[in-house]
């Protein structure tokens, strides 16, 4: 829902980012990941975690799908704490890194770390996301343009 702001007890905010989720749909466009449809693909920000992960991708669970009648969907989450403190291209290898979890038939799963998502995967692959991805990435961080 965009504008929608969810809060969990006090210290952990999420909150959509529509620029940030334009910048992740550039990556995957300039990449040729033609798979990933941009209309099931989430992002949202989270502020007040803990985590000492960059970011995580989700996926909506069979069952969840199969009651609510809908197809695959998956969502990104990227901490701000740590995220915005990256430079353009940190930030694009977090978003490559992400988007290869996603596999190619588009299923609802998600592929584990190993031959297909990794490190020097995902360094050849940043280095041919086209410029203008990274200039959306480029001066967004905590107070951007997130949508609250």
């Amino acid at each position: 829902m965009p504008g929608h702001t969810l809060s969990l007890r006090a210290r952990l905010r999420y909150e959509r980012d529509k620029t940030l989720e334009e910048a992740v749909r550039c990556v995957a466009r300039s990449l040729g990941l033609n798979y990933i449809d941009p209309e099931r693909l989430y992002v949202i920000r989270s502020y007040g975690s803990r985590s000492r992960a960059t970011a995580r991708i989700y996926m909506m669970p069979s069952a969840w799908r199969f009651a609510l009648n809908m197809g695959p969907v998956y969502l990104i989450e990227f901490i701000s704490e740590r995220f915005d403190r990256l430079t353009p291209m940190g930030k694009a290898e977090v978003i490559v890194h992400e988007l290869l979890h996603i596999p190619p038939a588009f299923s609802g799963g998600l592929r584990p770390h190993g031959r297909l998502v990794n490190d020097g995967l995902v360094r050849r692959l940043t280095s041919r996301v086209d410029e203008s991805c990274l200039r959306l990435l480029g001066g967004h961080g905590e107070g951007g343009s997130a949508v609250t």
